[in-house]
């Protein structure tokens, strides 16, 4: 039996491939080395899909409707005299033919162009380069270099004068910035006044004005729109913005006037905003501070890091997150991004020399819960006013996903008991059994997968994961196209407008647009972050580790290893007491004698590793 199906090419690195269907039900269907050759991964194509034996399908006579990529990465190779790319295997299970390789040599490592079933060179991969973060580059569509026209560009807006008309002018309030000792793209700088007489204080959250810098519609703002997000791969960053802006012009440098917006909120003793204004502003930053520092200087008092002259504003500062926090902690939410693998890299040779699990500080949690109550508030002060937006909603798992959750939980030694609906205050209380165990990490792994990704939309709606009514993000304009965008909302209505009508119809196709440069994004960073340490893994062979199952794939199992949160895979036929099938409703590999679930601990030894697939092969000590 066959059927004509649609869907998108996903191409093994072993040579064959998948066509995974358009459908209620995902579903995909295997596809032979010889029919994949004319194709790149993520390839949108028609196919007939038949059903084999055990309802195993498989795709065949399968059309172009659309390149879904404009470059490859891959390295010149001769065919009779003739130049070929040899594709990243990831996207391409075969050589293509390769136009204007001129005078290159054979081995000469490219970007090049995809033109129909040809390939052009777009541009040579310079001697000595990184090529692993080459090839994450290219593999994921993003965008590197700046067209001259676009960095002169740039260069004349940041040179431009602003306009101080309806400005209010904060520089003699004391204000900090609190980021990484290596930031240079500081977007958004922290205020507070002492608290009043009834308890009451007010807290400035001051963000970086790009679009007094980046006019809307010019090309400037269609190359920012393109990219949709600044993407920070390990070692490198790809700007949303040339650096004349973003870590000159725009940048809330210590000392320097600069534009901004403020969110001015008032949060009374119980850690309830009872007002909040958005105005532009005039900021000067007093002090550039590190979250090391901070951080010093709550758990101390005092702190070399951090001048006198803000002390006060740090003391009030911490007061209104406190407050806030024992709010956000009574409505639920959780944080999944508290804990995370971190590889050090050594700045001279680029290379990784260590990985390690990077524990949130009070510092990170002070400046964390001041930036989603000003993306809150900025959210529910358009939302009063019937103003369009790009609201961050994120929906309540369905009662399937609360299910899985639920048994997954239970794989863990937890019990979840959220009952058929999952509410914040459940989750809140589920992630604290979480904070009390050694597998935290890939708990929280699982809990994030079972989720799901928050979404830009042009309707309001809750943000699950944080419990909140209403949310947006308004705090990262020169690293976010879509806080650029609320932030002109925003300032088009202290203009006067109260026309929207001509935004509503394409904040719709901006949020779509903005999700899938976020996810590319994100793939890219996770994908760089798991080649590195691949590369580190590979002195490490024959070392015996301990993790927790955390995914069931087609190829075999995720494992999640202690400590680290470095994610390796077991092969099915590595598993012993096999062959095994996947029972989905279990979430599991079972066989006659043996089961592997998620949530499962089991002891492995690394076996081999692969740096251009961020892979590391486990193999099990179980017998």
């Amino acid at each position: 039996m066959s059927t004509h199906a649609r869907g998108r090419i996903s191409v093994h690195p072993r040579g064959f491939g998948f066509l995974l269907i358009d459908a209620e039900t995902p579903s995909s269907a295997f596809i032979t080395p010889p029919d994949l050759n004319p194709f790149l991964d993520g390839d949108i194509v028609t196919a007939r899909v038949t059903s084999g034996d055990g309802g195993r399908l498989s795709a065949a006579e399968l059309k172009l409707v659309s390149r879904a990529r404009a470059e490859v990465f891959g390295s010149v190779v001769f065919r009779g005299g003739k130049p070929y790319l040899r594709v990243d295997r990831a996207v391409a299970n075969t050589d293509w033919p390769l136009d204007g390789a001129g005078a290159l040599p054979e081995g000469t490592h490219l970007v090049a162009e995809v033109q129909g079933d040809r390939l052009g060179v777009a541009r040579v991969v310079p001697e000595g380069a990184d090529l692993a973060v080459e090839r994450c580059i290219a593999r994921h569509g993003l965008r590197v270099v700046f067209h001259p026209d676009i960095e002169r560009a740039a260069a004349a807006a940041a040179t431009r004068p602003v306009s101080m008309d309806r400005r209010r002018d904060l520089r003699a309030v004391p204000t900090v910035t609190i980021d990484a000792a290596s930031t240079r793209d500081i977007d958004d700088a922290l205020s507070a006044y002492p608290a009043d007489a009834s308890g009451a204080l007010r807290v400035l959250v001051s963000i970086a004005d790009v679009d007094a810098f980046v006019a809307e519609k010019t090309p400037l703002d269609r190359e920012a729109r393109l990219r949709g997000t600044s993407v920070y791969l390990a070692g490198r960053v790809l700007p949303m913005l040339p650096e004349s802006i973003s870590s000159t012009a725009a940048s809330l440098v210590e000392g320097a006037d600069r534009p901004a917006l403020t969110v001015e909120m008032r949060i009374d003793p119980e850690g309830r905003m009872t007002s909040v204004d958005v105005y532009e502003s005039l900021v000067r930053s007093t002090a550039r501070l590190t979250y090391d520092g901070v951080a010093e200087f709550m758990a101390e008092g005092c702190s070399d890091a951090v001048p006198q002259a803000v002390e006060s504003t740090l003391r009030w500062l911490r007061t209104a997150a406190a407050r806030l926090s024992a709010v956000r902690a009574a409505r639920g939410g959780v944080n999944l991004a508290r804990e995370e693998a971190y590889v050090a890299i050594d700045v001279a040779t680029g290379e990784p020399t260590g990985i390690e699990a990077r524990h949130e500080t009070p510092a990170h949690r002070l400046v964390e819960r001041l930036m989603v109550a000003a993306n809150e508030a900025v959210a529910e002060w358009l939302v009063a006013r019937g103003l369009p937006g790009v609201f961050r909603v994120h929906d309540e798992p369905s009662p399937e996903r609360v299910k899985t959750l639920a048994e997954l939980a239970h794989n863990f030694g937890l019990e979840a008991g959220f009952g058929p609906r999952m509410s914040p205050r459940a989750l809140a209380a589920f992630d604290a059994q979480i904070d009390e165990t050694r597998m935290g990490p890939a708990l929280r792994t699982v809990l994030g997968r079972a989720l799901g990704p928050a979404r830009y939309s042009p309707d309001p709606g809750m943000h699950f994961g944080l419990g909140a009514p209403l949310y947006l993000h308004f705090t990262s304009p020169i690293r976010r196209y879509a806080d650029l965008v609320v932030h002109r909302i925003v300032k088009r209505y202290l203009e006067g407008h109260r026309n929207f009508d001509d935004l509503r119809g394409v904040l719709s196709v901006l949020a779509t647009d903005l999700d899938q440069a976020g996810r590319s994004a994100s793939k890219a960073e996770t994908e760089r972050h798991r080649m590195l340490v691949a590369r580190l893994y590979a002195s490490r062979l024959g070392e015996i580790v301990t993790g927790n199952i955390v995914s069931i794939k087609p190829f075999g199992l995720v494992v999640q290893i202690l400590g680290t949160g470095v994610m390796g895979t077991v092969a099915h036929d590595a598993l012993p007491g096999g062959p095994y099938h996947h029972d989905h409703l279990a979430q599991a590999l079972v066989s006659k004698d043996r089961r592997f679930a998620i949530g499962d601990r089991i002891g492995a030894v690394v076996a081999a590793t692969n740096e251009d697939l961020g892979r590391i092969d486990l193999v099990p000590t179980t017998s």
